[in-house]
């Protein structure tokens, strides 16, 4: 179990709340700097903060969780591991002030916030349907992920709002990873229809996308449209540069921080989910 990293103090006032952030360092590319919106907004609102590394494992986050309740925290920050949620029935069953962050689950007992999936993935479709592409295709994320099934919903609705049929031979799944997304993209265009298009939907999976369409001799933009979901840095380097939805990472931490704190001062409000509107970021991977 990666051992529990005390986050120094950058505030002089006393310490009103010792929150728990749990969280797989290395499980996205944006997880570094959701943490350090996290810690800004508790250090503004005086509170302590403890850090865990999940691995992005539902066992080993089920052991960080028992340690940093073990060490009397006020309340949890969890960006949950795919799978069993198991840990999270059993932080809301003992009455654990806990805030969902990034991945929101489809459930109603918990504080929860995250960016906005549905009306978001069907505004990339319409964008490529607007540039005349009828063959698009979606690498998802991974089976039974709320994120993913919620972008998937979002890119039949792009599809049916643009007047264009839905065909499961174009939707392919990329495991929230670098290597799934490779190997999706590789089936994609080896499969028929080859699509023209192709939403990326996950920021780690952009990575491998890209690669296998590079590895191919594609050039992106001109004979494929690619575009995709989060704000890389890299995505604005490359060229060409990413059309991507980019997720409101800072305004994510700050409220999960705003949530945790409310739920400590009234352990009997309904819970909340808050969704936060991504920020479309045009670039020419979408050929435009």
């Amino acid at each position: 179990m990666t051992a529990l990293a005390p986050v120094a103090p950058v505030w002089d006032p006393p310490v009103t709340y010792r929150f728990g952030v749990a969280l797989g360092r290395h499980a996205n590319p944006y997880n570094d700097r959701l943490l350090r919106a996290i810690r800004g907004a508790a250090a503004r609102a005086g509170c302590d903060l403890l850090l865990a590394d999940t691995a992005d494992s539902v066992r080993e986050e089920a052991a960080v969780v028992r340690a940093l309740r073990a060490d009397r925290v006020d309340g949890v920050l969890l960006v949950p591991a795919p799978g069993d949620d198991a840990v999270v029935n059993g932080l809301v069953r003992m009455g654990v002030p806990t805030v969902l962050v990034d991945r929101i689950a489809g459930r109603n007992d918990v504080d929860q916030v995250g960016s906005e999936n549905i009306q978001a993935t069907a505004t990339l479709v319409e964008h490529l349907a607007e540039r005349r592409h009828r063959r698009i295709a979606l690498i998802t994320g991974e089976s039974g992920a709320t994120v993913t099934e919620e972008r998937t919903l979002g890119y039949r609705l792009g599809l049916e709002r643009a007047g264009l049929r839905y065909n499961p031979d174009l939707v392919t799944s990329g495991m929230s990873s670098a290597g799934g997304a490779a190997r999706a993209t590789a089936a994609l265009l080896e499969g028929w229809p080859s699509p023209t298009a192709i939403v990326v939907a996950g920021e780690s999976m952009l990575i491998g996308a890209q690669w296998e369409a590079h590895r191919r001799g594609i050039h992106i933009g001109a004979e494929l449209a690619m575009v995709g979901y989060g704000d890389m840095d890299w995505a604005r380097t490359v060229s060409p540069g990413v059309t991507t939805m980019a997720q409101p990472i800072s305004e994510m931490g700050r409220r999960a921080i705003q949530l945790l704190v409310e739920r400590c001062k009234e352990p009997e409000r309904r819970p909340e989910a808050v969704r936060l509107a991504p920020r479309f970021l045009h670039r020419a991977s979408c050929g435009c």
